[in-house]
């Protein structure tokens, strides 16, 4: 197996849903969650697991709902992309696989459900890596504007407000994905065969629909779930996270631009260490594999 090959995966049923996952590394209690984000999926950490494997680490790489294998049990489960339902579906998969606690890390979605499972059940988390910050969303504050600059990088998730936009993504999802790819991350030049390998994730038939309502429901355009409500209510108090954690930006992500430390300090209340990696766009854990896996391994305390 070369460093870009993945293990056959495996499936579980977790809440709602029939995970699939990639596992690596011996059977241990020194477990770690990858998270992957929109638009990739479980190749991000393609070179990041075998690092962590390495180290004595048991590495769990799971498909996000939407994505992959990964099915709903029930066709009339809302199919939902809110951030309560992501961090639900973590947890879940945490309790089927018998893991009491696990460091988790992750990106844009991915990242997202790490950060809710460590706000919201501490005692879970031994451990976060959170790329872009804090990033729980602030629903109630989603309509106020930003920047002129920033304003005009969302312009997929307001595309994803239309039902133009869901025909697009419907009609062409490879076409607008990849697009997506290289302005998120400009200085990665990856080739047609990285691509190829993701993209099959996003023919899952829940894919389309998942999207669309994550990026409906952060905007409080459309409502979400009753099932997670009471998660959701929890969220919007914006909780602290309070476990050890490292915390990235990219220099060059076409999605957000970097945040100082302070920006998020008041966020975290055990220590929390803030870098931006240069010439590094959206998808760090496939940009820059062994400096997102070391900062998981210093966590803990390997070497």
């Amino acid at each position: 197996m070369d460093n870009k090959t993945m293990p056959a995966p495996s499936s579980i049923r977790a809440g709602v849903l029939d995970i699939f996952y990639h596992e690596y590394g011996p059977a241990n209690d020194s477990v770690v969650f990858l998270m992957h984000g929109f638009p990739y999926d479980a190749h991000a950490y393609a070179e990041v697991a075998p690092l962590l494997a390495s180290a004595g680490c048991r590495v769990i790489v799971p498909y996000l709902r939407g994505y992959g294998e990964t099915r709903f049990l029930d066709p009339a489960t809302p199919r939902s992309g809110e951030q309560a339902a992501l961090g639900a579906d973590l947890l879940a998969l945490m309790d089927a696989l018998g893991v009491q606690n696990a460091t988790l890390a992750g990106y844009d979605w991915g990242g997202r459900a790490a950060c809710v499972v460590a706000a919201l059940w501490p005692e879970r988390c031994r451990a976060l890596v959170s790329f872009n910050s804090y990033n729980i969303q602030n629903i109630a504050t989603a309509l106020k504007p930003d920047s002129p600059s920033n304003e005009h990088r969302l312009w997929y998730q307001y595309y994803f407000h239309s039902e133009r936009g869901r025909a697009g993504l419907t009609a062409d999802r490879r076409g607008l994905i990849e697009l997506l790819w290289r302005l998120w991350s400009p200085t990665w030049n990856f080739d047609a065969a990285t691509f190829l390998r993701s993209a099959p994730a996003f023919d899952n038939p829940d894919f389309v629909a998942v999207v669309i309502h994550s990026y409906r429901h952060r905007f409080g355009l459309v409502p979400g779930d009753p099932a997670y409500a009471e998660i959701e209510a929890r969220l919007a108090r914006s909780p602290i996270i309070s476990v050890p954690t490292i915390t990235f930006d990219g220099a060059d992500d076409g999605v957000r631009s970097p945040s100082s430390a302070a920006a998020h300090a008041h966020r975290f209340s055990d220590r929390r260490e803030h870098r931006v990696i240069p010439g590094v766009g959206h998808n760090m854990p496939q940009e820059v594999p062994a400096v997102f896996a070391q900062a998981i391994l210093e966590l803990s305390g390997r070497p």
